[in-house]
């Protein structure tokens, strides 16, 4: 297992090294409607892929540049997979702000066994493998212990492009009437590790996808979290609707807004 942890940080660091490199110098396209892929994306992948292939040949790879939209991963047939994402944050990249990272996780029959997030502008890695707790820089890391609503800072995830009258706008609206303070900070694998460190107290997303949030779910579960479908049943890794919370009395409140609509 420390095996795998440390390819994880080591690749995370290697994309993140990527992504600096690349700052400022990079051409823009778009894979969708307010989606944006950069050449920092698909050189940062690359080069990952690349390591992981050395230390790892013949294990299955799940990147965000190289998966066919709309086509969901089946993680259960590889024995061992890693799941990518070269650049989560994208838009934030592209604007020269900060809050975009480097996520890289390790999946045995469908488990995330380990996992590292990266953020190249902090020079700071969050990790976590199964069973041994969540690290940043390898301090151990504890989640909040806020327990109800409206004393709760929550990060919400909207979709590239909605519609005002749209599920996700309603849900963003209740909750930001029930808590303390509300934020939107661009990047899902960076707003699971600031509810892992504490930093946040609540996150849910119901457009995200598996190499988003694969890395830092770990690292949230292994910090003393609690993560599920938006349902609040089992996540589903391949489908996921995610609501995260530092505490199961916070968890429950998040949910139960979530299912008004």
């Amino acid at each position: 297992m420390q095996d795998y942890i440390t390819s994880c940080e080591e690749a995370a660091r290697l994309g993140g090294q990527v992504l600096r490199d690349w700052a400022g110098r990079f051409h823009v396209t778009e894979k969708g409607p307010a989606d944006l892929v950069t050449e920092a994306d698909i050189a940062s992948e690359k080069a990952i892929r690349e390591l992981l292939d050395s230390h790892y040949p013949g294990d299955g790879f799940l990147g965000e540049e190289g998966s066919t939209p709309g086509d969901p991963p089946v993680l259960s047939e590889s024995p061992r997979c890693w799941i990518v994402d070269p650049l989560d944050g994208t838009t934030n990249f592209v604007h020269g702000l900060n809050g975009y990272c480097v996520s890289v996780a390790c999946c045995e029959q469908g488990q995330i066994v380990a996992g590292a997030v990266y953020d190249p502008l902090a020079d700071a890695c969050f990790t976590a493998s199964l069973g041994a707790g969540a690290r940043l820089d390898g301090e151990l890391l504890h989640v909040s212990a806020t327990s109800d609503m409206s004393e709760a800072l929550v990060v919400g995830s909207l979709p590239p492009r909605v519609q005002r009258d749209s599920l996700p706008v309603d849900q963003f609206l209740d909750v930001m009437e029930a808590c303390q303070a509300m934020r939107r900070l661009g990047s899902a694998a960076l707003n699971l590790c600031y509810l892992a460190a504490g930093r946040v107290d609540a996150y849910w997303a119901g457009s995200v996808s598996v190499w988003d949030i694969a890395a830092g779910v770990l690292i949230v579960e292994e910090a003393g979290g609690h993560v599920t479908s938006s349902t609040g049943e089992p996540l589903d890794l391949e489908r996921p609707h995610l609501a995260a919370a530092a505490t199961v009395k916070l968890h429950g409140q998040l949910t139960e807004l979530l299912a008004r609509r």
